[in-house]
């Protein structure tokens, strides 16, 4: 894939190494990526943007990822992006609560990035048979 038509990642995470790690790894496997730290700025750059997938931190300051999901998913512009709750919510009911606000897939973190791509090329449907 050439780098303009690879997609475009909005990775959402309010810890700056995380987000970083995540999004160093994503450029390194060919995806083109954006990132933000808050749930508003989430928003902003999602529909500014219109990225291919996201990957939505849940625990973030002010609006958290859950709100900050149900409003991509309520929103016109951004209903159709496939988002992977990406959290340490480990917790029994975590991953219902996820797909409850929108989240079309659920990976619990610390995750390792191959991983995490294996869940992005997955949801792309860019799997290889």
């Amino acid at each position: 894939m050439s780098e303009s038509d690879a997609p475009l990642i909005l990775v959402v995470d309010d810890y700056d190494d995380a987000r970083e790690m995540y999004a160093e790894y994503l450029l390194f496997c060919g995806f083109r990526v954006a990132e933000a730290r808050t749930g508003g700025e989430a928003l902003d750059r999602a529909f500014a943007l219109q990225p291919d997938l996201i990957l939505m931190d849940l625990s973030l300051p002010g609006m958290d990822g859950w709100e900050a999901t149900r409003q991509l998913k309520a929103d016109d512009r951004t209903r159709h992006v496939p988002i992977v709750a990406l959290t340490g919510h480990a917790l029994a009911g975590a991953s219902e609560g996820a797909k409850k606000a929108g989240c079309d897939s659920f990976v619990t973190k610390p995750c390792l990035p191959d991983d995490l791509v294996v869940e992005v090329r997955r949801m792309l449907g860019l799997t290889k048979s």
